[in-house]
């Protein structure tokens, strides 16, 4: 019985594994080689050792991009998390109609990005701006994507609107492994909801917290297709990130090689980053 099973779950795994290697293994493997040579997509190559890691970090264009999307990323991370949680503990209240709510606010996370990209840019481009102008409004009279200091500001909107319909599940699930007896003897003793929330809700959905916030930013590091359907990285150059960079240099800029390095240096920052948010989230999860 036992090694008809294990066969069984041979026969299982091993065509899913090797289409994983096949179709993410390998080509991660053959991106870091093709990161060390001149390679342009095309045609022959030479090795160059180092030299498309060096000068990344001379690049201006490249500079930017890791700005800007930090930046993006940082600022979407917290807004998204403080909205959700939100959200949640609003939606975790006893009213007759939370189900129903729940569903219709995880309905973003269900739709295309792209079709919510194209849907927001018709609102950015008519809808505010006809608002705008009909309530005398300076700010919304001229569509926000076309101005290159605020056009990340409607990335970011869009971006946070739809991320948010997922984080906030995840605390929905944190808020309700909380034991409601607590609440009521925090209540007992005077407690208002800000102190439930700093002493019971918080420290206990912290884990919660912490996934969140490491998914969040590493979702809103590489951010793409909201980029790509809102504003194709402009104006001008004002809303591209690294993922744009990558695949607009590799597959149209004849810089595969040299983007190739670019992917492979942003994988180990994502990774970094991704380590210290856990190993510093999971050490105030300890001290709450």
């Amino acid at each position: 019985m036992n090694k008809k099973f294990s066969r069984t779950y041979l026969y299982m795994t091993i065509p899913a594994l090797a289409l994983f290697f096949i179709f993410h293994t390998y080509p991660a493997i053959k991106g870091v080689f093709y990161s060390f040579t001149n390679w342009r997509g095309y045609g022959s190559y030479d090795f160059v050792g180092l030299k498309n890691y060096f000068n990344l970090f001379k690049d201006g264009r490249a500079l930017d991009a890791y700005l800007f999307t930090f930046k993006f990323a940082i600022v979407s991370t917290i807004l998204t998390n403080i909205i959700s949680l939100a959200f949640a503990i609003a939606l975790n209240t006893k009213i007759v109609i939370r189900k129903t709510l729940r569903a219709i606010y995880f309905l973003p996370n269900v739709l295309s990005i792209l079709i919510v990209a194209f849907i927001f840019n018709f609102i950015f481009t008519h809808l505010l701006t006809n608002f705008g102008t009909a309530a005398n409004i300076e700010v919304l009279t001229r569509n926000i994507l076309g101005q290159p200091d605020l056009a990340w500001v409607g990335v970011m909107v869009v971006a946070v609107w739809q991320k948010s319909a997922f984080t906030t599940l995840i605390y929905l699930s944190g808020l309700q492994t909380i034991p409601q007896n607590l609440y009521e003897a925090s209540s007992i003793d005077g407690a208002n909801s800000w102190q439930n929330f700093l002493h019971i809700t918080f420290p206990l959905i912290a884990p919660f917290f912490t996934i969140n916030i490491v998914l969040a930013m590493k979702d809103f590091l590489m951010v793409f297709d909201h980029i790509m359907g809102l504003t194709g990285g402009g104006p001008g150059r004002a809303t591209e990130s690294i993922s744009l960079l990558i695949y607009r240099g590799g597959f149209q800029g004849g810089e595969f090689a040299y983007q190739s390095a670019n992917a492979v240096l942003y994988f180990v920052v994502i990774t970094i980053v991704s380590f210290i948010q856990i190993k510093y989230l999971q050490k105030r999860e300890v001290e709450l």
